[in-house]
């Protein structure tokens, strides 16, 4: 073993160990440092044994086209589960010993043992898509088979919530108060919220394993959502009141995220072009639903969306093929180009026997007109091929032809400028369109209750 991977184990072990006060966020860098280490250390060792149990893929994206060890996502997967039962007593033993009477800024950054049980519900929904994306690795699920299956295993966080919270109310901007003449600031969707978070655990794992097909995106868009939702908790951590209920949520928040990072940048190391592993439906789902979790358990089911934008983005710009208005091949990936090893977006093609249905043509002209798609027609003018509708073909048309890596990082930047720009929106725009900070409010209901 080298310097830095010993170096990196004893500041990871003097963070979790040395740690006197039993500070959650020190535990939680060290945690993440250990789960790097150990997905690092697994990854090399045990992909051989994944090949050898036809657990592999050819990278079409290759000259030659390699196989490559294939479901390996489900390392960082397990290595995750496992470092956050050792966090349990990190997260929950100084508001056993400190038993604050009232809740004050120490209480704040203490856990009661009482949310133990939240914890606990995410981490059976987290083991319940583990098993879900390995079952869709081994044996291939269909998608209409498997869409709806997150939503079953977020039943224990979504019974949890209804005990432990129970806030379904969303506020109503000012502008609409003025205009309908009511006096509340909020309404109460009743059961109807518990079925938009559901809709969020369904859309999160899904989300991340449709926007997929390049070298380190799938784990490399899940790394830049944490970062994302890290920079929110921060903003209540560091700049907000430390003795605002929001603390203890968004500590609670950034302790999850901290580890998953750890982990997905292990993944993303052998990930990243040219692969040496692929991460399999298995990471795709797990990190979706731990996106999920966080939100729902943090009580900002609504704000987790705005990170979503350019997957929300990318499902409503696929659903002509998803929903076969346009023929839709099983990979919709790129195009591999070996003479110039760039990458060139994908073609679906249309023939006599199946031309492009009517209702789709005044739509084609005008995302094309609004450079949204590339056409090709023949010399009548009839539409012979048509981009294939994904996020990553849409890049290519708009900046050209790219090498793998530089298209990864590409579609990560605009991830990472998307979501900072509705992070200053939310923290701008929102608290004046609705008169206040909805979190802190929200939570300040609970905590009087």
């Amino acid at each position: 073993m080298t310097a830095q991977p010993v170096l990196a184990s004893v500041t990871s072990t003097a963070l979790i160990l040395f740690n006197g006060a039993f500070q959650p966020f020190q535990a939680a860098i060290g945690f993440a440092i250990l789960g790097y280490l150990f997905t690092t250390y697994m990854i090399p060792r045990v992909s051989p044994s994944f090949v050898k149990r036809g657990l592999y893929g050819k990278d079409m994206s290759k000259v030659g086209k390699p196989i490559i060890p294939e479901t390996i996502g489900v390392i960082p997967a397990i290595c995750y589960l496992f470092l956050m039962i050792l966090f349990i007593p990190f997260m929950y033993i100084r508001y056993y010993y400190n038993q604050p009477d009232t809740y004050d800024s120490e209480a704040a950054s203490l856990f009661p043992n009482g949310k133990l049980s939240s914890f606990l519900s995410g981490m059976l929904c987290l083991e319940s898509m583990v098993l879900l994306g390995l079952m869709d690795d081994l044996f291939d699920i269909r998608w209409r088979h498997k869409f709806f299956l997150p939503a079953i295993a977020a039943i224990p966080l979504l019974v949890i919530y209804y005990v432990d919270f129970g806030v379904t109310d969303v506020l109503i901007p000012k502008i609409i108060r003025r205009y309908l003449q009511v006096t509340t600031n909020s309404i109460d969707l009743g059961i109807f919220y518990y079925f938009y978070m559901a809709a969020v655990a369904i859309f999160c794992p899904n989300s991340v394993n449709i926007l997929a097909g390049v070298n380190g995106l799938e784990v490399g868009q899940t790394a830049v959502i944490a970062v994302l939702l890290l920079l929110n908790d921060f903003c209540y951590l560091f700049i907000g009141d430390s003795s605002s209920p929001a603390y203890s949520v968004h500590l609670y928040s950034s302790c999850m995220l901290i580890p998953f990072l750890g982990t997905a940048l292990g993944l993303l190391k052998y990930n990243w072009y040219p692969s040496k592993v692929f991460v399999g439906d298995t990471w795709c789902y797990f990190s979706g639903m731990v996106f999920a979790v966080v939100g729902i358990s943090g009580h900002f089911a609504k704000t987790l969306m705005l990170f979503f934008v350019p997957q929300i983005f990318n499902f409503i710009y696929s659903l002509p093929q998803l929903f076969g208005l346009v023929p839709c091949p099983r990979h919709r990936l790129p195009h591999f180009n070996p003479e110039d090893n760039l990458m060139y977006n994908s073609w679906t093609e249309y023939t006599e026997k199946q031309p492009v249905k009517p209702v789709m043509i005044p739509i084609f002209n005008a995302m094309e007109k609004l450079k949204l798609i590339a056409l090709i027609r023949d010399k009548n003018g009839t539409i012979i091929k048509s981009s294939n509708m994904t996020v990553i073909n849409l890049v290519i048309i708009w900046f050209g032809p790219k090498r793998e890596d530089h298209l990864c990082m590409l579609i990560m930047l605009l991830q990472f400028l998307t979501g900072l720009t509705m992070l200053l929106l939310r923290h701008t725009v929102a608290p004046m369109l609705f008169g206040f900070d909805n979190s802190w409010n929200m939570l300040t209901r609970f905590y009087k209750k």
